[in-house]
């Protein structure tokens, strides 16, 4: 099976941290800044970047910890548990989902004029640029990294084009008065200028490709920092000191407009590319670390298992690096052309997630005191509760002064809260324990709806395809509430036996009773003796219970067992040779939810029974909701071709 290939070294991570670090804050935070605090936001971005060196160095420790693709969500999971670390894991996506076409739109409107005339372009533009980013993240690690080190050098040769010889051109007179907005209006700022040093967890997901990666991350992030930071503070000056402040809050580009009061229009036209090409960086950095978050969660059966898939000639996870690819272009086609929309929701959600990754430092260091770690933050538990006050004090600030905060608010937690249902449906999907709270839940309205979910043609086929199985022993393994059990009890008649097997006690409940009905309907024997067993661990093992069958029969139960392999080998050992089989799953739901991912192709099931000692056949056929996958035959030493 093909893994993720550890190539990665400092230079390479140290390029991904600052293309990911330095976002659009960089060439456009200064007329924001400027908006809310005038001179003195030089100010905030002084103690911006201390704030973002801490971070760093929490992300650091935790990276030395934990250098494994999940990044965000692997320390949350140490930290807080399975739920807990979706929900972040959930957030961090939707962070990076943000970022990703924010940072195109800029990108795409640094180079086209600000007229209408010319949004079919764009849109054109910044849909070709997604697909050609995702397309070299699919290449591999190394050409994703000779990407990411030449833009990362075209935006420091950009950036200290303009701030070297801008330094000349600054006019101390224009900073005077320093404090326009008083001292609130510099943590104002902090907060709306703070996208600029947002990425840290961007270099986290690629620490499984990373060699060394619990010392190199940690340094790559830390001078990362330092780097932007120096730079956003030296273009802040150079901005603020050229041109007044009170003209940098109207403007569409601020660097560009510094820019062109020191080179002729065809040198800013150039430079403007230069800007390019650093906005395409920090999206390539989303882009190739955010597949590595779903890897992850699909790991821990935490989203499809289809996501876990490496490329065996590339080695990069292509299947979530293509779903990403289609979530990309449908937030840019959702947000673009509002740039102050998708900033204004991105800075809350990430500093939700800040709070949470930050809090893991000291609530891991007494947690786990033993574990290894090869960087560590200094003030590993006054520091973390400081900064997470701080990032409370700004959010208060930006609820008070910014008059659509609260329902930015709403709406970017309403994005939050559909993790919930979102996390529900997935451990329906894959966790035992859930499988069996929410059958004994629904046990009658799975009654009302049987002949939906198992039609009685299916039925009629499943014990057609079973065969002759009168007055044999038959195993049911996932009665559910009796649908099949009542028929098949008829089929097998009174000198055979069936054992009928399932996790809910409510399920079963219901089983009973038809049972005993249809036997007090009928006016002569004709049932099989029916042995109801509850098996609350049935997902995981053949209850020991059983030790005979004749044939074994199950509906709906292939997708939930935890290791398939293993229970086939139990099935093997209890019937006789040439013992019948017939399972029948459910596929594709509701034609967009993929069943999991070893039955997705008939040659990969029918290797999986081969290897337990099955002969067997797959078909596949399509239903109302969801496509009936059948795999039936019978217990063979050698390979037989079923028909």
């Amino acid at each position: 099976m093909a893994e993720l290939k550890r190539s990665m070294g400092f230079w390479t991570i140290l390029a991904l941290a600052i293309s990911s670090i330095a976002g659009t804050g960089l060439f456009y935070g200064t007329g924001i800044a400027s908006k809310y605090a005038g001179n003195a936001s030089i100010l905030s971005w002084v103690l911006l970047s201390l704030f973002a060196l801490y971070v760093s160095s929490c992300f650091g420790e935790l990276t030395s910890m934990f250098p494994e693709a999940g990044g965000v969500y692997e320390f949350c999971k140490q930290s807080y548990g399975r739920f807990f670390s979706f929900i972040i894991g959930w957030t961090a996506w939707l962070v990076g989902n943000i970022t990703i076409p924010l940072t195109v739109v800029a990108a795409v409107n640094t180079i086209f004029p600000a007229d209408p005339s010319y949004i079919v372009y764009k849109i054109a533009m910044a849909v070709a640029i997604i697909l050609l980013l995702n397309f070299v993240a699919f290449l591999g690690v190394d050409a994703s990294a000779a990407v990411l080190i030449i833009l990362a050098l075209i935006t420091f040769g950009s950036v200290l084009a303009v701030v070297i010889p801008g330094l000349g051109a600054v006019h101390f007179s224009n900073f005077v008065p320093f404090f326009n907005f008083g001292f609130a209006g510099v943590f104002v700022a902090i907060f709306f200028i703070s996208e600029s040093f947002f990425g840290w967890e961007s270099v986290t997901y690629l620490s499984e490709e990373t060699n060394e990666p619990e010392k190199v991350i940690p340094k790559s992030l830390i001078y990362g920092t330092i780097m932007v930071g120096i730079l956003v503070i030296l273009v802040s000056i150079v901005s603020l000191g050229a041109i007044p402040w009170e003209t940098l809050v109207n403007s569409q580009s601020p660097f560009l407009d510094v820019a062109s009061k020191l080179y002729n229009p065809q040198i800013v036209e150039l430079l403007s590319f230069g800007i390019f090409a650093a906005l395409i960086n920090a999206a390539f950095g989303g882009i190739i670390s955010m597949p590595r978050l779903l890897l992850a969660l699909a790991r821990d059966k935490l989203f499809l298992s289809h996501f876990t898939r490496i490329h065996k000639v590339t080695n990069t996870p292509y299947k979530a690096i293509i779903f990403q690819t289609f979530v990309s272009l449908l937030i840019l086609a959702m947000g673009f052309g509002n740039y102050k929309l998708l900033l204004n929701l991105l800075l809350p959600l990430g500093f939700v997630m800040y709070i949470f990754v930050i809090l893991a430092v000291p609530i891991l260091r007494r947690k786990l005191p033993e574990k290894k770690r090869p960087f560590k933050v200094p003030f590993g538990t006054a520091g973390p509760i400081l900064t997470i006050l701080f990032i409370l004090t700004l959010f208060i600030l930006w609820l008070n002064n910014e008059p659509t905060s609260w329902s930015i608010m709403k709406f970017g937690l309403s994005l939050v809260m559909f993790g919930f249902p979102l996390y529900f449906l997935i451990s329906l999907y894959y966790d035992p324990r859930m499988i069996t709270e929410a059958n004994d839940i629904t046990a009658y309205f799975t009654l009302f709806t049987e002949r939906l979910s198992l039609p009685h043609k299916v039925r009629e086929e499943i014990l057609s395809l079973l065969g002759n199985v009168r007055s044999k022993s038959v195993l049911e393994y996932g009665c559910s509430v009796g649908t099949l059990t009542v028929m098949l009890s008829k089929q097998v008649g009174p000198n055979g036996k069936v054992y009928a097997i399932d996790l809910s006690k409510n399920d079963l409940k219901i089983t009973q009773k038809r049972i005993e009905q249809d036997i007090w309907d009928s006016k002569e024997r004709e049932h099989a003796r029916v042995t109801i067993i509850h098996d609350e661990k049935q997902v995981l093992r053949l209850h020991p219970s059983i030790t005979y069958a004749d044939a074994i029969v199950s509906v709906g139960m292939l997708g939930y067992m935890q290791d398939i392999e293993k229970i086939l080998k139990e099935f093997y050992k209890i019937l006789p040779n040439e013992g019948k089989i017939c399972f029948v799953e459910y596929g594709d739901f509701f034609k967009l939810i993929p069943n999991v991912e070893w039955l997705s192709k008939n040659e990969v099931v029918e290797q999986v029974f081969r290897n337990a000692g099955f002969s067997v056949r797959v078909l596949r056929k399509k239903g109302l909701f969801w496509n009936y996958i059948y795999v039936y035959g019978y217990k063979s030493r050698e390979q037989v071709t079923i028909i």
